[in-house]
């Protein structure tokens, strides 16, 4: 039977108050809104708060998604179904809508929300992939004010984020950009699963050469999600199957993934190398 530890329950009524409680309780208090991650971690005993907080009346304040200005901002309490419904985000950005579309099943997506899944900071995670491929800005608020952190900054490791015991991550900001296209491809072993692997792309091309790339990786091993040497390789090429496969095998080369119950690290790697390439050549063709 599994059983969660003893743990205080506080219901959040606004931004202001929820950092209030997080403060009031330490650092082992916990936000909890789909709860779809930390729940069955607690009930493993694999996470103890002494205190979970519910973010989940806060949607006036967090559940936001709109064009301000240059950016897309999506607060962290938008549901998973949310992104994938909205054609605001998925208009501009069609990699939103390929990378929910294979995230867990409806009720997962129906109550989990973005924050949360960046914030979980699981190295399989495939919205962390995303957020760092359109080189996203987290929001956080804390008791002395908000401060942004690039998501190729966020997660600091496995489980650990930039997010402080007293802090929340209010809301991620998306640059807007001409000329861009993007995509998410994923390999899983049945539908819904945790990736074997999964690559997402982002491409701005201007007078026919690639100006600025953007590649998120996960499951494979990839320091922050993203894949630097990849990108570089593209600046200043046309966009094609050779820059493409290029920057795929550059990707798998620069990637560190285990063995594990998915699959052998060489055919994680290889998954790298040709995700990327079908990434990419997906993105190219939605400029």
């Amino acid at each position: 039977m599994q059983v969660p530890a003893t743990f205080e329950y506080e219901r959040a009524d606004s931004v202001t108050h929820a950092l209030e409680l997080l403060a009031r309780y330490g650092p082992e208090a916990r936000i909890v809104a789909g709860g779809h991650s930390l729940i069955p971690m607690m009930k493993l005993r694999l996470a103890q708060p002494e205190a979970l907080i519910d973010v989940n009346g806060l949607a006036a304040e967090l559940g936001r998604i709109a064009v301000e200005g240059d950016e897309l901002a999506i607060g962290a309490l938008v549901r998973h179904t949310e992104l994938l419904e909205s054609g605001t985000a998925t208009d501009l950005f069609p990699i939103f809508r390929d990378a929910e579309r294979v995230i867990a099943d409806p009720i997962v997506r129906n109550r989990g929300t973005v924050g949360g899944s960046l914030c979980q900071g699981d190295p399989s995670e495939d919205l962390s992939a995303v957020f760092t491929a359109l080189r996203a800005t987290a929001v956080i608020q804390g008791p002395g004010g908000t401060r942004t952190v690039p998501v190729r900054e966020f997660h600091r490791g496995p489980y650990e984020t930039a997010v402080e015991p007293c802090e929340l991550l209010v809301q991620l900001r998306v640059p807007i950009t001409a000329g861009t296209g993007s995509a998410y491809e994923k390999v899983e072993r049945r539908v819904g699963d945790w990736p074997v692997a999964a690559a997402g792309a982002v491409l701005t091309v201007a007078d026919g050469v690639i100006r600025q790339a953007g590649i998120g990786l996960t499951a494979v091993g990839a320091e922050h999600f993203c894949a630097p040497e990849a990108e570089r390789s593209l600046i200043g090429r046309q966009p094609g199957d050779e820059a493409f496969a290029e920057a795929g095998r550059i990707a798998a080369e620069h990637c560190e993934p285990h063995a594990d119950q998915r699959g052998p690290a060489d055919y994680k790697r290889h998954l790298a190398a040709e995700l990327t390439r079908r990434a990419l050549a997906a993105a190219a063709g939605r400029i």
